[in-house]
């Protein structure tokens, strides 16, 4: 099994968080000798970027073990927006008479964005 630490995606997200911790240590120091000169607001900077740089290596950590989800749950998820597809379908149709032209090609058109949107984003 190919480890989670050596894929394409891994090694990219390694150089990122490599980058992003050099750039917040760089700008730590470089706030932290502007407050040492007189600037009183940078000592609270000097403070902030380390801050940036633990949320860039939590940010780091959530995003290298993401887990792909199951085909179980897949299928589970698509059977449930299916459900709720069909549940909002007949809802309309009961309403059909009701609801205004323009609004419901509005919302036909909402429907499609979030369709192709979905296929570009998940491959479905």
């Amino acid at each position: 099994m190919k480890s989670k630490w050596f894929t394409p995606r891994a090694v990219l997200l390694h150089l990122a968080l490599l980058g992003w911790l050099t750039m917040c240590a760089i700008a730590a120091w470089w706030q932290l000798g502007r407050a040492v000169q007189g600037n009183s607001l940078s000592f609270m900077y000097s403070i902030e970027w380390p801050v940036f740089g633990i949320l860039g290596v939590l940010g780091w950590y959530a995003m290298l073990n993401m887990e792909k989800a199951s085909a179980s749950e897949e299928s589970a998820r698509r059977e449930y927006e299916e459900k709720m597809r069909a549940e909002a379908r007949n809802a309309r149709e009961e309403s059909a008479e009701v609801e205004d032209p323009t609004l419901a090609a509005y919302n036909d058109h909402l429907a499609n964005l979030a369709t192709k949107t979905k296929k570009k984003l998940w491959g479905h």
